[in-house]
């Protein structure tokens, strides 16, 4: 079943590869380039997963995984960061932001793919999930 994925990305090069690679696995990807335009794609849209850059630009993408887990509709969405900067002490403070799950840049897309599958998994299985 096609997944529909939220890229916050600010680089547009690694947008495109992230989303050129998601569609060829087979999902819908979906494209902000900052905070202000994925929150106001999340307005309207409800993706499956998040692949969320952690510094966009001057601003901070963990805000995005707070805000999400503040919103009822969007509490259980799988958020996975990316990030050039996956040192052991970050990544603790990604996951205590909210984000499930960390994907060092440049990405492995062999361990992206793992990641997916273990986050998607559960909502493939709920039949309450739209």
């Amino acid at each position: 079943m096609k997944k529909r994925i939220l890229v916050v990305e600010d680089n547009s090069l690694n947008r495109e590869l992230l989303c050129d690679w998601l569609e060829a696995e087979g999902h819908e990807a979906l494209k902000a380039e900052d905070l202000t335009g994925a929150q106001r794609l999340l307005q309207n849209e409800r993706p499956d997963a998040v692949l969320l850059d952690v510094r966009l630009g001057n601003e901070d993408g963990l805000s995005l995984a707070i805000w999400m887990r503040q919103q009822p509709s969007f509490s259980g969405t799988p958020i996975i960061a990316v990030t050039a900067h996956a040192m052991m002490t970050e990544m603790q403070r990604f996951l205590q932001s909210g984000c499930n799950a960390c994907i060092p840049k440049p990405i492995d897309f062999k361990l992206l793919h793992r990641e997916l599958g273990k986050w998607l998994a559960p909502l493939q299985k709920s039949p309450s999930r739209v």
